[in-house]
């Protein structure tokens, strides 16, 4: 009873919230370099959270320049071999499945009794959205200690990129059961990509205290007003390989992936609450 009450709270709180302008004060706070703060901040996170930093570049917390440094840490080599069946589409990330499944005609499952289309998620482009109908999709959820850098299932060219403003709710799981469109009411970013599966979505979502997304190509994104905006895909092109690192986000948050239908046919036992890490099949190829 106890749980229900902070969560109601926690989630009406973020209501009244200025979340945005949180965001950016902790976007502030986090890449500071003074040292007694950068310290404080990271031997603070330590004690709250069980990060693993024997799968890092850098093993010492010192290592890390500011706070926003040690969150965004790069894995060393070797700590996350990827899945060598060329067949097998490999998790992006590492955290927990929040749902997975098929995208029944026009809807993705947020949680139970809530649905959203793969049109908003995308930021309200319909054309864009229609080759995922009745596809499959898998949402990863990444808590504040997971490996925060996303990376590529498969291999693909960018055909389209773009910044959807919106709110900065928490993503975690009692905020989804109880706010309805979460995921296309939070910014985002929606990328798609043209791969041997064909279209492939992977769709980046801030959250609460996630005042800025990255991508491996131009660096952080920050666009500002209201409006969708369309981010360059053409000048190189951007082709990456299996595997490679995509972008990067602070705090947690959440990953969106969408295929086609019958590109890919999903894992058994990918169900909500599995964790999963970064390397390994999480679908396979026909």
């Amino acid at each position: 009873m106890a749980s229900r009450f902070r969560e109601r709270a926690f989630i009406g709180l973020q209501h009244l919230l200025p979340q945005h302008l949180l965001s950016r004060l902790v976007r502030v706070l986090a890449r500071s370099r003074i040292g007694l703060l950068r310290t404080a901040l990271i031997r603070a996170f330590l004690r709250g959270y069980p990060v693993d930093l024997s799968e890092a570049v850098h093993a010492d917390p010192a290592a890390y320049p500011s706070f926003n440094d040690f969150f965004t840490r790069r894995l060393r080599a070797g700590a996350r071999p990827l899945d060598p069946d060329p067949r097998a589409v490999l998790c992006p990330v590492d955290g927990v499945v929040s749902q997975a499944g098929a995208i029944e005609g026009d809807a993705l499952l947020q949680a139970k009794g809530i649905r959203y289309s793969p049109a908003a998620l995308l930021g309200g482009d319909a054309p864009l959205a229609a080759p995922f109908a009745g596809g499959s999709f898998a949402t990863l959820y990444l808590a504040p200690h997971n490996y925060h850098r996303i990376h590529m299932p498969l291999a693909g060219t960018l055909v389209r990129a773009r910044f959807v403003p919106g709110d900065l709710y928490s993503v975690n799981a009692a905020t989804a059961a109880a706010v309805p469109g979460l995921f296309t009411r939070n910014e985002r970013i929606a990328c798609v990509f043209d791969t041997a599966a064909g279209p492939m979505a992977v769709v980046l979502v801030g959250a609460l205290f996630v005042g800025s997304m990255s991508l491996a190509w131009c660096g952080e994104v920050r666009v500002p007003g209201r409006a969708v905006h369309e981010l360059p895909v053409r000048d190189p092109i951007i082709a990456l390989d299996r595997g490679a690192e995509l972008g990067c986000f602070n705090m947690g948050s959440t990953v969106i992936l969408m295929f086609a239908p019958g590109a890919v046919a999903l894992a058994d036992g990918l169900a909500p609450g599995q964790a999963v890490r970064f390397g390994e099949r999480i679908a396979s190829l026909p």
